[in-house]
């Protein structure tokens, strides 16, 4: 039999949380850049992108879930407005960003509870869409956003000239 999960999801609390924030900032580059060659892998790309970060989060929240008091990851939820064009009463959603959850830990269900935080949020804020997006070959993340409820809305395609 094994044992019930202690994990925990809590808001991130700035500037203690920073460095572990900027470790998860520098591990999502890690694991995106061989998806995506684009992605940043430099030193200096945890820090220039965590500052960007309080103007997201002054939008939204942060949250870090947690075990035994270790950071296993986080993501960062924040309000943001579809195009024009769409339908007033779904024009406000929530955006998640940021979904990062340190390898050792995968599989636990630490992504589903880090996506069920920001759907609570976006509830609470009376948000009825959230959107989330990934990266083609991402297929793990793919098949756990489809099991939280998650379906295509949009594709974005790229040209080199």
């Amino acid at each position: 039999m094994s044992k019930p999960s202690t994990i925990s999801i809590r808001e991130a609390r700035l500037p203690a949380d920073r460095p572990v924030i900027l470790s998860f900032i520098d591990g999502i580059q890690q694991f995106e850049n061989p998806i995506e060659p684009d992605r940043r892998t430099d030193a200096r790309v945890a820090e220039e992108y965590f500052a960007e970060i309080p103007a997201l989060a002054a939008k939204g929240a942060i949250f870090i879930a947690e075990e035994a008091g270790n950071a296993l990851g986080w993501v960062l939820v924040y309000r943001d407005s579809n195009e024009i064009y769409v339908v007033e009463e779904e024009r406000a959603v929530a955006t998640i960003r940021e979904l990062y959850v340190d390898e050792e830990v995968r599989g636990r269900g630490v992504g589903q509870a880090l996506i069920a935080a920001c759907e609570n949020w976006a509830r609470a804020q009376g948000l009825k869409v959230v959107l989330i997006g990934v990266l083609p070959g991402n297929e793990r993340a793919l098949r756990i956003y489809r099991n939280a409820g998650f379906s295509p809305y949009a594709l974005q395609l790229r040209k080199y000239v």
